[in-house]
């Protein structure tokens, strides 16, 4: 079934669009669903929902963008994983992933989708075709991380290594992905157990971003794995992304993820699948 199916068939005409989330005014969320809608025929317009800065809760937010009559939303930091108790989710992969980054509301209820998921499938395999993801350090247990985590099953990985500062909460996941079907899955205690001997290294984690300065990692952690993917993409030049190409490691950028789970979650929102992604690419870094 495709997105556009889930989703429903667009609206003619306008669209109006969100995003919810604490730190999000770097976004380039609105400038890729803008460009989007204008390569769908589609006047888009995206705003962003900072709960803090509206003097309201999460849950009050989320009330307000229904009120707002927005077409669809997505949801960041830190909310992914607390929106879960107020959709609905169809995919029983994204319900074991336990977050939503992307809510479409319909006259039966909001419907949650993870876009993150498809998009790191979309995005590893635009950089590595059909290339296995061999055994990953996933740092960060969190929304994000969760939905690599899934991914990373849907690609084959031969091992997944969870670190999380809270282990419990890396070992809830570790369970959930074997029984997701991963061919193995542990809860490590650090970055460095986790990252000796192994193929791949995933920041899942806030870290890097911008309000979050610094790597997950240490240099010397990079040390024999073949790749490494960023998933925070504000800024593009991360630390963790300069100590993986220090390392000689091939690096996939948070960017990527980005792109391509705007490009799904844009299907969702409005129904229209965009084809032309190089001329969608090129008017994005044009805007930035």
């Amino acid at each position: 079934m495709s997105l556009a199916m889930l989703a429903g068939e667009a609206r003619p005409g306008r669209v109006k669009l969100g995003l919810v989330g604490d730190n999000i005014r770097a976004s380039r969320s609105p400038a890729l669903h803008r460009i989007c809608g204008a390569l769908s025929g589609l006047e888009v317009s995206y705003d962003l929902y900072i709960p803090p800065h509206l003097g309201l809760t999460f849950e009050e937010t989320f009330s307000r963008c229904l009120a707002d009559g927005l077409a669809g939303f997505n949801v960041t930091l830190p909310y992914k994983e607390r929106v879960m108790r107020l959709v609905e989710v169809a995919d029983p992969n994204i319900a074991r992933i336990g977050a939503v980054n992307a809510v479409k509301p319909t006259a039966e209820g909001a419907r949650g989708f993870n876009t993150d998921y498809s998009g790191f499938i979309s995005a590893f395999r635009a950089a590595f075709g059909e290339r296995k993801p061999g055994i990953v350090a996933l740092i960060g247990g969190g929304g994000v991380g969760k939905a690599i985590a899934f991914a990373l099953v849907v690609l084959g990985a031969d091992e997944i290594r969870v670190v999380d500062r809270d282990l419990p909460k890396a070992e809830a996941l570790a369970r959930a992905l074997s029984a997701a079907g991963a061919a193995r899955a542990v809860a490590e205690a650090d970055v460095q157990t986790a990252m000796a001997g192994a193929d791949g290294a995933v920041n899942g984690t806030p870290l890097g971003m911008t309000g979050y300065p610094g790597s997950p990692a240490k240099d010397a952690d990079f040390a024999g794995q073949s790749w490494a993917f960023d998933a925070v993409y504000t800024p593009a030049e991360t630390l963790f992304k300069r100590q993986a190409e220090a390392a000689g490691l091939d690096f996939i950028s948070g960017y990527e993820l980005f792109f391509h789970q705007g490009v799904d979650a844009f299907e969702i929102f409005t129904g229209t699948k965009v084809s032309d992604l190089d001329t969608l690419r090129r008017r994005l870094l044009l805007e930035s």
